[in-house]
């Protein structure tokens, strides 16, 4: 009974994990997304090497243009990717052809 309590529990996420989670949803953002760049500002209880582990990541993703700002806060700006990807001016709807996946 008592293994069973033990597995149950959820694990703790590591500072690393919860910040790469804070820094995809800033990315994920329907502003960000918009716009194609988000800045992103590394909170107190960022520990050093979860903020730079990031960055690392960031850095080598060729997509992204990554600048690092004078205020510790770096901006991320992207183009889009493929031949699918549209422009949607903010307010604009897009119609979608075809039958929903659903």
């Amino acid at each position: 009974m008592a293994k069973q309590k033990a597995q149950q529990q959820p694990r703790e996420l590591t500072a690393l994990e919860k910040l790469g989670l804070r820094v995809s949803a800033m990315i994920n953002s329907p502003k960000a997304q918009l716009d194609r760049q988000v800045t992103i500002h590394r909170m107190d209880t960022d520990p050093d090497e979860a903020w730079q582990a990031v960055l690392d990541l960031l850095m080598e993703e060729d997509a992204l243009e990554v600048t690092l700002n004078d205020d510790g806060s770096v901006t991320l700006r992207w183009a889009l990717v493929g031949e699918g990807d549209q422009v949607v001016e903010e307010g604009e709807l897009v119609a979608v052809e075809g039958e929903a996946p659903f």
